[in-house]
């Protein structure tokens, strides 16, 4: 399938926060948190900056041969080594391992990512741009990467055990949910695919780092998209000096805080509040905080030091010659607080793109929806404004009382011109008896609301199902629902489709149907 496309301002939809809308929009209020506004021409000084930089190619290129190889993937010898060249730059989105890929956006996110790095080879022919899947393969919050949501169920990995970071959990215990699973998707072409992809990602490989890489791999085996797993000694050992720094001065919370009290100046929150240390102390079952600047954690192993959520962007940016972030308004957010951070570590701060947003419209329910008399962009509107239209629409003649509002008005108003010839002192007592007429109206008027929504009930549980349907739990349908159901109905077209679709530097919401 292909989609037919229309679109809404993120503003419209009133599911954005004024940070996010003012960054797209390029509000000064935000001006000095970031050093390049999100456009193509951008690029041009970036590839510049970025090139000033001293990036181990050498190490990061050995890092992500050795991950493919243990994974079993050959195929991505020659992008991988097109990162030796200082002509090679990369741009990057970042997510979390979750189960399934986890919600839409994850697939969005990376979509974007594949499609901005073709976009600035069209326009800068003589660099070459590769887009990468960052794994945040060292998170320890397993609950938030262990369950998806499909045909309004949970779908849940149940690991007691989990600890650590989740890159490195096995994933042989997901053998009974595979099974589940593949109950619930049954024996379609499509399903039968997707059972094979699961079923050799997950238990072909060793942990879950391994497994998510081969799992995006296949997803998206048509375009030259690295997956990089940075839980890696001698990546980590290029960052190993603002590791230290950040144990030994705390200089990153220092300036972080600097730059969320200078957000809160301008009317923004902050979206993550660093710690005085930044780091944790990783082992293979566990993943504890660096409380102190012992002796005892300055001498860890390179592998031993984790960076949390203020450090990992920075570290990001140190083994990556890369130009642009991409991420959701969140993330947005958060990276907003690190600029003076990047500045003082002299690291070049990226271009912020927000991802790609969709919903993705389905034809039976959308046509239940426009039958009730409304359109697309109105899928954005609350359930209880939704059904005060649908019902005003359909018994405005029969059930509204202004008409007689009006006329009892005019007959009071003559009633107060008479008594205030007589006696202007019963002035007030008239107008209150107009004001208990008027309420009497609006009483009746909502007794007649009442009355016909009863009368309109199964139109109205029609409407609910449809906002619900794409609003699932009252979320945007991105951050809720999972691929799967939408591959089973258009298997491997469902990826190309939306690629076909998605532009990065359209900042708007897609309605696809």
């Amino acid at each position: 399938m292909s989609f037919v496309k229309s679109t809404v301002s993120l503003s419209d939809t009133k599911q954005f926060s004024k940070l996010i809308i003012n960054y797209i929009n390029g509000d000064e209020s935000l001006r000095k948190f970031y050093t390049y506004t999100p456009h193509i021409a951008s690029f041009q000084q970036a590839i510049e900056d970025k090139s000033k930089e001293g990036i181990n190619r050498k190490v990061l290129v050995e890092a992500l041969h050795k991950q493919y190889l243990q994974s079993g993937i050959q195929d991505k010898s020659s992008t991988i080594n097109l990162l030796l060249s200082e002509k090679t730059f990369t741009v990057c989105t970042g997510h979390q391992l979750c189960l399934f890929t986890g919600p839409l956006y994850f697939i969005y996110k990376i979509i974007t990512t594949i499609n901005l790095a073709e976009e600035l080879k069209k326009t800068y022919p003589a660099y070459e741009f590769v887009p990468v899947y960052w794994m945040a393969s060292e998170d320890h919050d397993f609950e938030e990467i262990s369950s998806i949501n499909i045909f309004n169920k949970q779908i849940t990995w149940n690991l007691p055990s989990a600890k650590g970071g989740v890159g490195r959990l096995s994933t042989e215990s997901l053998a009974p949910l595979l099974d589940e699973l593949k109950l619930i998707l049954g024996d379609t072409p499509n399903a039968t695919e997707l059972i094979a992809l699961f079923t050799n990602s997950y238990l072909g490989q060793k942990n879950l780092a391994d497994a998510t890489r081969v799992l995006v791999h296949h997803l998206f085996e048509a375009y030259p998209l690295i997956v990089l797993d940075a839980d890696d000694a001698n990546l980590k050992n290029e960052f190993l000096h603002i590791i230290k720094d950040d144990i030994e001065h705390q200089t990153n919370f220092r300036l972080v805080n600097q730059s969320i009290e200078a957000l809160k100046k301008e009317g923004f929150s902050a979206q993550v509040n660093p710690r005085e240390i930044n780091v944790f102390r990783m082992s293979n079952d566990n993943r504890t905080r660096i409380e102190s600047s012992t002796e005892e954690n300055l001498n860890l192993r390179a592998e031993e030091y984790s960076p949390n959520v203020v450090l990992r962007p920075l570290y990001q940016q140190k083994i990556l010659p890369n130009l642009a972030y991409v991420g959701g308004p969140g993330e947005i957010a958060y990276w907003l607080e690190y600029k003076s951070m990047f500045d003082h570590h002299r690291i070049l701060f990226p271009v912020l793109i927000p991802r790609n947003f969709a919903l993705m419209l389905e034809e039976k329910p959308m046509n239940q929806f426009y039958k009730l008399g409304f359109e697309t962009k109105d899928l954005f509107k609350e359930i209880d404004e939704l059904i005060k239209e649908f019902i005003t629409k359909i018994t405005s003649d029969d059930i509204s009382l202004k008409l007689e509002e009006d006329k009892i008005m005019v007959t009071y108003q003559d009633i107060i011109s008479k008594v205030t010839k007589i006696d202007t002192t019963l002035k007030g007592a008239v107008e209150a008896e107009m004001q208990k007429a008027i309420n009497s109206f609006k009483l009746i008027e909502s007794k007649l609301i009442k009355a016909e929504k009863q009368k309109q009930e199964i139109n109205l549980n029609q409407l609910k199902k449809v906002k619900e349907k794409f609003f699932p739990a009252g979320n945007l349908q991105e951050r809720h629902d999972n691929f799967i159901p939408f591959y089973l109905k258009s298997g491997k077209n469902l990826i190309t489709d939306l690629k076909e679709t998605f532009n990065p530097f359209e900042f708007k919401m897609y309605l696809l149907e």
